[in-house]
């Protein structure tokens, strides 16, 4: 078994090296930047930015001159040995991605691994992220959710990757380009269904704010009829009836064999697979555990 060293640690507490901030930016409406992190751009040695041209208006807005360095998915691994060395040195750092949070689906999650493993202190602001943004006005269910992101461009490997997620009972929430939303929302609804409920939400915060509810089939049609502009956040309605299909693919199944499709479909730890293998064969999570280990 691997031994992981558990880590500990307190925000706040004066130490010698310098801190990670994380700062969150508007995804439109500049009035969205909250004083806390203005603040902390101010104070701040030196600012990560996605890309420095466009994160110099917002500093502009702001009266903000502290410096800034290029950190974006290109020079990632060349930037962060510079960067731990800065840190370790006692400067605070904050990064910025071009809009909403840092590493949701934009740069600085290598960044806070390494910071981390170095014994960093890597501090996070609240702030503007569209996922849950959208999914708050959506109509949908917020609660569970699953946060996907961007699918893949392909749409061989993004048919795929929507095959693994159909069945889920959670509210499904995807970025897209205006460029690639007929296709991506076409793939959905040969892969989910013309009956699922989606929501597309575009331009969050701005001017031209816009939700479009309704079936995936209803989507399409307005799709079709409308000149697509602007970033989207895709939502698309759980499963709601998860248990009946998947039925359909275990029934035959060993619990061990059901176990390991788990594992194998959804990627996750044998202890989550045999909750739910347990959940729903209406067995032990106990029973379930020692048929898969052997005991």
């Amino acid at each position: 078994m691997e031994i992981v060293n558990m880590l500990t640690q307190k925000s706040f507490t004066p130490s010698s090296a310098g801190s990670l901030y994380l700062v969150p930016t508007p995804i439109g409406n500049l009035d969205d930047m909250t004083f806390r992190a203005v603040q902390i751009l101010k104070e701040a040695d030196l600012i990560l930015a996605e890309d420095t041209r466009n994160t110099q208006k917002l500093l502009n807005h702001f009266a903000v001159d502290t410096k800034q360095m290029s950190f974006h998915e290109h020079n990632t691994q060349e930037r962060i040995p510079a960067i731990l060395e800065m840190l370790a040195d006692g400067r605070t750092i904050a990064q910025v991605s071009d809009a909403g949070m840092p590493s949701i689906s934009d740069p600085g999650k290598e960044l806070v691994q390494a910071a981390v493993q170095a014994g960093l202190k890597v501090i996070p602001l609240p702030g503007a992220n569209a996922g849950t943004t959208a999914l708050i006005a959506s109509g949908l269910a917020p609660q569970p959710f699953t946060f996907y992101g961007f699918l893949a461009r392909k749409p061989k490997e993004q048919q795929a990757e929507l095959e693994k997620l159909k069945n889920h009972p959670d509210t499904l929430i995807f970025y897209e380009a205006p460029h690639r939303l007929a296709k991506t929302v076409k793939n959905i609804a040969t892969v989910m269904g013309t009956e699922r409920q989606m929501v597309l939400a575009r331009e969050l915060t701005k001017r031209y704010e816009e939700f479009i509810r309704g079936s995936v089939a209803e989507v399409q049609e307005w799709i079709a009829s409308t000149e697509i502009r602007g970033e989207f956040v895709v939502m698309v309605a759980g499963n709601p009836h998860p248990q009946a299909v998947e039925n359909q693919d275990w029934e035959s199944l060993t619990i061990n064999e059901h176990v390991q499709k788990i594992i194998d479909e959804e990627k996750v730890k044998p202890t989550i697979a045999i909750k739910q293998v347990a959940k729903l064969r209406g067995l032990a999570k106990q029973e379930v555990y020692d048929i898969y280990h052997q005991l």
